[in-house]
């Protein structure tokens, strides 16, 4: 088999619960094939060296930086992008918390901060400040971000008994 950099493959992703039929090139970073050739622009490049997260998707419940991530790595696998998120609970906290300010990272934020919540429920503060660690941010700092996940643990812990109480 002809493993040429130049070379095309077919592959199959799953992304957002669907299946997604793509040609790559090996050498294609997931990031690319998400932007370029599948349209989920969610993800975004920034430093495209791995370190400040823009670029974040959750693949298997686990965050990646998909700059430095091969697409062919991905094959197999189940992954979740921003738009996989729509109308999420952390996607909702971020807009109720405004934890944003230019937008440009936010959605790697939030995929981080998603994923956080689906390893530890319950985070303790210091765990979740790791967790952002892997993010940069210059337009502001990481308060409002705190703020929106904490909101995200404070609503699962509310009893049904209260939201059946507010609608009577």
């Amino acid at each position: 088999m002809d493993q040429s950099p130049s070379k095309k493959l077919s592959v199959s992703l799953s992304i957002n619960d669907e299946i997604r039929q793509v040609e790559i090139l090996p050498v294609d970073s997931l990031l690319y094939v998400l932007r370029t050739k599948l349209g989920l622009t969610g993800a975004k490049p920034g430093c495209l060296n791995g370190d400040c997260g823009a670029c974040s998707v959750v693949m298997n419940g686990t965050v990646y930086k998909s700059c430095i991530m091969l697409a062919i790595e991905a094959v197999g696998q189940k992954i979740t992008t921003i738009e996989g998120l729509k109308d999420s609970p952390i996607q909702k906290a971020f807009v109720e918390n405004f934890a944003f300010q230019c937008g440009y990272c936010t959605p790697g934020f939030i995929m981080n901060c998603h994923s956080l919540l689906l390893k530890h429920p319950h985070p303790t503060y210091e765990t979740m400040k790791e967790w952002l660690s892997s993010n940069i941010c210059r337009c502001t700092c990481y308060e409002e971000i705190e703020e929106a996940v904490l909101s995200v643990i404070e609503n699962r812990e509310k009893p049904m008994s209260n939201e059946l109480e507010k609608d009577e």
